[in-house]
């Protein structure tokens, strides 16, 4: 086939004429996003598109299974979607059968499509999953609001393990346990398992440095490993407990802890009893806050739907060694017309993409291809997984109560939507805007006498604030004067609008609004900018748009503090309008006030966080050639940097690792003369 091009172990077919073979992949493990395929100035093929283009690609594609996309003329992605016969599934586009309107405006606008081969089905629908999540075609079923659940990491490169909680990806070598719901939830876990079976949190510096034991094996949370306390062999039966009980064999371990107990007792080691004894209430402690718990068995995720008014919430529930570990509601974007289990089956393959998977999973609902979906679970966890729409017993109880939590949360957000709906079109009225805003951005600054200067940007929606979108601009110029906060703005709105000119261009505010708001996707650009500042603020925003030729692209709205700074007595700025004030009781004056109150937290949170790191940052840190060893070595031999930087070179040389070479430059770095 000498039109198509092999990419990431697939086979994109762009549909010329002179294709005389196709080329089967071997797999399509190796899962990532193939290059875009277009023709010479991104034009579609045989400048045909919608239905007639589609039938054209039908005419070259194989019957196995795959995986396909839409893109559209900007080469953005449409939809991206799966077979087991790809001639077939994709020739279903192209019969001229009535369509929904959704799929109707999907084909009517692709211009170009690209298909990846798989040897199984399982293959297509792991991969498309990966991409849905990846490329977040506009037309498909969204996961939205994916933060990475924390877990619990049991260490396993040192010594002596560590307990930590852990969010991200699972480089370091150990064992996790999780998901758990919240942070919250693991924080609280964590404070117990310390108490049941004394396991260090402290950091590896910490643990090697030690010279004492710490206030953690005072007052009963550790057992001081680090200064050898606990016997390196009685420390690893400890973790191994920790492991077991966080496996699901809690009841064996509290049954053996009862006998140690009991044993010292009849031993009149009452001493060492009690703290058998503190270990066991520890661990009832950890079971007592779990909420609704499972008896019949170990570890399963539940999912539930709730499908009304044009929202869809699904609720998932976490229960691990019988325990209930949280739960978590999602709202996933989807098109109204898709019924709840479409959504469902579309929203596990995705939650799962980069999640680990229990060894059941229960649903309210049957959903569309439920044994691919767990066939696909079971080859990616490597172990059996099950999917179960339960009808009665306990599980059918417990997916009941999940149903219910969905309807709640249901109902919960969808009047969040409409007071936020309502604001928004107050706050239009309010200032005189000729729409509605769909994106609102919040700027702030924070310093203490000009350093550590931040700027804040927060945005609010029709769904309310959209913590994704949130950026933060460390100040970098040196040609401000320190607290010169006219400065600050000037450089982070020309650093905001001058990369979003360069990544999306200027909008066009002319275009007619999408069909559906909803497939609109949620807008770079702002439609107005509130800045915490008066006119003198006001003049340095405007006179960057105007440098930046998009002053009438954006509406800028000052926000002063009132007098003695007392809320509700803000005067707002708006360009083309005298200065005002609202009614102390507004709900729009409110709604302002939240927005300022969130760039403020965000703008303070950050400044605090870069100071924060600027305190603890260690003199070691800057000398080119001393990494994470060598420096290591240089605390523990020395104890503190300050102590390094008034050691001989000699001195120096003594430690392991550290040559004259590296010594000079030790020295060198503290000592401008450079001469002992």
């Amino acid at each position: 086939m000498t039109g198509g091009k092999v990419a990431d172990g697939g086979i994109l077919y762009d549909g010329t004429e002179d294709d005389d073979e196709d080329v089967i992949v071997e797999s399509a493990a190796p899962v990532s996003v193939p290059a875009i395929d277009w023709n010479e100035g991104g034009t579609a093929v045989h400048g045909l598109k919608g239905a007639e283009l589609i039938a054209e690609f039908v005419k070259k594609l194989p019957n196995g299974p795959g995986v396909y996309r839409m893109l559209n003329a900007d080469g953005d992605v449409l939809y991206v979607g799966k077979a087991r016969s790809l001639k077939k599934r994709v020739g279903n586009y192209a019969q001229g059968r009535v369509h929904s309107n959704r799929i109707g405006r999907m084909v009517r606008e692709t211009t170009h499509m690209e298909f990846v081969t798989t040897r199984t089905e399982i293959e297509a629908l792991l991969l498309e999953a990966n991409l849905i999540k990846r490329l977040r075609p506009r037309f498909n079923v969204l996961l939205r609001d994916d933060k990475s659940f924390p877990y619990i990491l049991i260490t396993g490169d040192g010594r002596a393990p560590a307990i930590y909680k852990h969010r991200g990806a699972r480089a370091r070598k150990g064992d996790y346990f999780g998901p758990f719901a919240s942070a919250m939830a693991v924080g609280r876990t964590i404070n117990s398992l310390q108490r049941a079976f004394l396991l260090r949190t402290c950091t590896d510096s910490v643990f090697e440095t030690r010279t004492r034991p710490c206030l953690l094996y005072q007052i009963k949370r550790c057992s001081g490993p680090c200064t050898h306390e606990i016997s390196d062999e009685a420390y690893r039966e400890l973790v191994q407990e920790a492991k077991d009980f966080l496996s699901g064999k809690s009841q064996n371990v509290k049954e053996a802890i009862a006998e140690q107990m009991n044993e010292a007792a009849e031993n009149l080691d009452f001493e060492r009893a009690a703290v058998y004894r503190d270990r066991l209430a520890a661990l009832s402690h950890v079971q007592s806050h779990q909420g609704i718990n499972l008896s019949s068995i170990e570890e399963a995720d539940v999912f539930a739907i709730h499908h009304e008014g044009g929202l869809t919430c699904i609720q998932v529930f976490f229960f691990r060694t019988g325990q209930n570990w949280g739960n978590r509601a999602y709202f996933p974007k989807a098109d109204p017309q898709l019924s709840g289990a479409e959504v469902l089956s579309a929203f596990l393959a995705q939650f799962y993409d980069d999640k680990p998977c229990p060894r059941q999973v229960l649903l309210s609902e049957t959903i569309d291809e439920q044994e691919l979906l767990a066939a696909a679970l079971t080859e990616k966890a490597g172990h059996k997984v099950h999917i179960l729409v339960p009808q009665r017993g306990e599980k059918k109880d417990v997916v009941d109560h999940v149903v219910a939590n969905a309807r709640e949360a249901h109902g919960r957000k969808l009047a969040e939507t409409s007071s936020q709906a309502r604001l928004l079109a107050g706050f239009a009225e309010t200032f005189k805007l000729p729409y509605v805003p769909r994106r609102i951005e919040i700027y702030d600054n924070s310093h203490i006498m000009g350093t550590n200067a931040v700027g804040g940007m927060v945005v609010a929606g029709p769904e309310g604030f959209v913590k994704n979108q949130y950026r933060k601009f460390n100040i970098r110029s040196t040609d401000i004067t320190p607290g010169d906060d006219f400065g600050m703005m000037r450089e982070v709105m020309t650093r905001r609008f001058a990369r979003l000119l360069k990544e999306e261009g200027k909008p066009d505010r002319n275009a007619p609004a999408p069909e559906d708001a909803t497939d609109a996707g949620f807008p770079a650009w702002p439609d107005v900018i509130l800045i915490d500042g008066g006119q003198g603020q006001m003049t340095a925003v405007r006179g960057i748009l105007d440098e930046l030729g998009i002053r009438d692209c954006v509406i800028a709205i000052g926000v002063a503090k009132g007098a003695d700074r007392e809320a509700g007595r803000e005067r707002f700025f708006v360009d083309g309008q005298p200065d005002f004030s609202l009614p102390p009781r507004d709900p729009v004056l409110y709604f302002i006030q939240r927005m300022r109150d969130e760039a403020h937290r965000f703008a303070i949170g950050s400044h605090r966080a870069r100071r924060k790191k600027e305190m603890v940052k260690n003199p070691l840190d800057e000398i080119a050639g001393i990494g994470p060893t060598r420096k290591r070595a240089l605390l523990q031999h020395f104890g503190t940097a300050k102590a390094v930087s008034r050691a001989a070179v000699s001195d120096l040389m003594a430690v392991e690792g550290i040559s004259e070479a590296v010594a000079r430059l030790v020295y060198n770095h503290f000592h401008e003369s450079g001469a002992e």
